[in-house]
């Protein structure tokens, strides 16, 4: 008998570490999730975001684990609300873990103005908001203000929990963003019991707002209630977990959920030079400065920039291949430091130096005319004399002066030597009239 010990305890020790049996109950019905299992298709779905593009690949980051894998998979930007359960009948030690719940699908969220804002709504028999979507703008002041929640205690009151979500967290005035921005209203109820008032009239007004309801059911959680209070379809938006032990692993569920896929990093889109992200997990392309897209969406072709007209050079402009362009100057300019306008370099080589023979530059824009070999500068400093002809001018002119001094002078000689002999004659006569009167 004792030989046979070591093999029975050995048996008994399998037998303990088989699971119990799985019995079909009530809560194995369609319509919600165990966890574990999930619908066909992301959500939300049926209100998708169209935003503008982010203008560079997502990366990825504040995920943990996603199964899509880093950088695929980005989440969108949401007004998501909790509206968690503290009744009487969550104690303590599970109203930590909604807590931790809560806080785990905050990691999973780009948290910021921008992107993800979060409120919280606790509620039991009276229904208190502990945070609004504008209160905080990053994942450690949520998380810590998430900690800092305590239970309300009594009573279960999910209706009015959610038409005080509907009317006071979803506002403008509480930080959710208007219809224009095109950001999904979002919230997730999370609760153990039956609601001790209507929840499917206020559930439809909510939906009916724009807003998306989330149902996460734990233990012994009225299922017909939590469909009741989920948007369709409810196969992805109600969720049901045994215990609150289990719930803080929803959270992966929740960021697949709300996960919107990377077409650029997966490498398949196609874009010649660069691929954007928008947020609704399409994407499109774009390309470098200097090209346009062609139309195909996808390839680009260098821009003639000279044509558009915004070059500002000063005289010429030259495209280059890589979809830039340059700026030159007309002959006898240069470019100046700015690289756009020019100045004047060589003045004679724009021709409009009017040197009959040749124009010479003097620097700083300036210039002077100068004449071929044998020939002289006029005094209009411009045209040229050949100085063999100059020199026969002058000779005729000098010719032409000397005759006309000699015959003007020979003139003058003869009228003074007439006019000499006139006054001789009247001196003698003069002489004479004298001397007669004397001797008389």
């Amino acid at each position: 008998m004792l030989r046979h010990l070591p093999g029975l305890l050995l048996l008994l020790w399998q037998l303990l570490l088989l699971p119990p049996p799985a019995v079909p109950g009530p809560l194995d019905r369609p319509g919600f999730l165990k966890l574990g299992t999930r619908g066909p298709g992301g959500s939300p779905g049926r209100r998708p975001a169209p935003a503008a593009p982010t203008g560079t690949p997502y990366s990825g980051a504040g995920q943990h684990g996603g199964a899509r894998g880093a950088g695929v998979c980005k989440s969108m930007p949401l007004d998501l609300v909790f509206i968690i359960d503290s009744s009487r009948s969550v104690r303590p030690l599970e109203f930590t873990k909604v807590k931790t719940f809560v806080s785990r699908v905050i990691d999973t969220l780009d948290i910021g103005p921008a992107d993800t804002r979060v409120a919280v709504v606790n509620y039991a028999s009276t229904v208190k908001i502990e945070f609004h979507l504008q209160t905080h703008s990053d994942k450690q002041s949520l998380k810590q203000a998430v900690a800092q929640i305590t239970p309300l205690s009594t009573g279960t009151m999910s209706g009015l929990a959610i038409q005080t979500a509907m009317d006071e967290a979803f506002t403008v005035e509480a930080g959710a963003r208007g219809p224009a921005s095109n950001i999904p209203k979002v919230a997730i109820i999370v609760t153990d019991g039956r609601p001790q008032d209507q929840v499917n009239e206020v559930a439809a007004r909510a939906q009916a707002s724009g807003i998306e309801l989330y149902a996460v059911g734990v233990d012994r959680a009225d299922m017909e209630s939590l469909r009741m209070m989920a948007s369709e379809p409810l196969d992805e938006h109600v969720f049901y977990v045994e215990t609150y032990g289990v719930i803080e692993k929803l959270s992966s569920r929740f960021q697949e959920t709300f996960c919107v896929i990377n077409k650029c990093a997966l490498n398949t889109h196609g874009c010649e030079h660069i691929c954007v992200n928008d947020r609704t997990g399409s994407y499109h392309c774009e390309c470098y400065e200097g090209y346009t897209l062609n139309e195909d969406r996808k390839t680009c072709s260098a821009q003639d920039q000279c044509a558009l007209g915004t070059h500002d050079c000063q005289h010429i402009c030259v495209n280059d291949r890589a979809g830039s362009h340059h700026c030159e100057c007309y002959e006898g300019y240069t470019l100046n430091e700015d690289k756009k306008t020019c100045s004047v370099h060589n003045q004679c080589a724009l021709g409009s130096h009017g040197c009959q023979h040749i124009c010479v530059n003097d620097g700083a824009a300036s210039y002077h005319c100068d004449c071929y070999t044998g020939y002289t500068l006029n005094e209009d400093k411009k045209t040229c004399s050949a100085i063999a002809e100059a020199r026969r001018l002058i000779s005729t002119e000098d010719a032409c002066a000397c005759g006309a001094t000699l015959a003007f002078q020979d003139k003058v000689s003869s009228y003074l030597q007439r006019l000499n002999t006139k006054l001789d004659d009247i001196l003698e006569k003069l002489q004479a009239n004298e001397y007669g009167q004397i001797h008389r």
